[in-house]
């Protein structure tokens, strides 16, 4: 049988993810891999404002995931310098700039750093009622409707001109090519749900959100980091209440501040344990 291309890329992928996954939970159990030094320590923290440029990410009644995700990074990565100030704060972009998938992992990946967060809104397709938090890490979807949200995030592939080749044949709207990700064991993957249940506590208790808990998908871009990663829906912009709360600056400020109360008891849980 002769495969086309899409599916060799595919297959050669697969051995790919297992080979990596292999190495990366020895790496961990030797204490070898690239973060082996200071695994247990938060110095720099990557955040990653979703989509920008001719990526406007989805849509409300009247405004656009790019633009609020990017007033949520800056906020708070600003909440981080003035709180943590022995922590670095490194951003994929801090203005309307399209930045490709690929390299919003790779920035971290190079960086070094100890968490990447990427900030996002949230879409129904379905009904304009359902709102809320959710927070992702790397990992199989359990439901259709994570799938869903891990295909509409992926999609921004397709605007980039090298694609197929970039991204070695996977499409973002196939379902079959998130077979991939089910291969892959994260060896990050306990720190990533410890670091995302932080942020949906903090959602829920102190910025008055409704969290809608911690899932698991197959984002392209967690799979691309090498250490603890989360993606952060931090609201539905097809919901008219949500969308006016998310285009709020002190409603901003809440959800920035929750963020960062995350990150700084995941922090000091990381490094009592030195």
């Amino acid at each position: 049988m002769v495969l086309g291309n899409n599916k060799r890329r595919m297959l050669r992928n697969i051995v790919t993810i297992s080979f990596f996954s292999f190495f990366f939970v020895l790496a961990s159990f030797n204490n070898t891999g690239p973060h082996s030094i200071r695994r247990n320590q938060v110095q720099k923290v990557v955040i990653d404002a979703g989509h920008g440029g001719h990526d406007p990410g989805t849509s409300g009644k009247y405004s656009r995931e790019k633009n609020i995700a990017l007033k949520i990074a800056l906020e708070l990565g600003d909440i981080i310098k003035e709180r943590l100030p022995d922590v670095e704060v490194i951003y994929t972009r801090k203005s309307d700039k399209f930045i490709e998938l690929d390299d919003r992992a790779e920035i971290a990946n190079k960086n070094d750093a100890d968490i990447f967060i990427s900030i996002h809104c949230n879409a129904s397709a379905v009904t304009k009622s359902v709102y809320g938090t959710e927070t992702y890490v790397m990992g199989t979807h359990k439901t259709k409707s994570n799938l869903e949200v891990a295909k509409r995030e992926n999609s921004v592939i397709l605007l980039e001109e090298d694609y197929q080749e970039r991204y070695e044949g996977f499409d973002p709207k196939s379902p079959e090519s998130h077979i991939l990700f089910e291969l892959y064991q994260n060896a990050h993957v306990e720190n990533s749900l410890k670091l995302a249940a932080s942020i949906e506590h903090q959602f829920k208790n102190r910025a008055g959100r409704r969290s809608r808990g911690v899932k698991q998908a197959g984002f392209w871009v967690l799979w691309r980091t090498t250490m603890p990663s989360v993606l952060v829906e931090t609201g539905y912009l097809t919901n008219p209440k949500e969308e006016k709360d998310l285009n709020d600056e002190l409603k901003q400020s809440y959800i920035a501040s929750a963020i960062f109360r995350a990150i700084r008891d995941y922090k000091e849980e990381m490094e009592s344990s030195n």
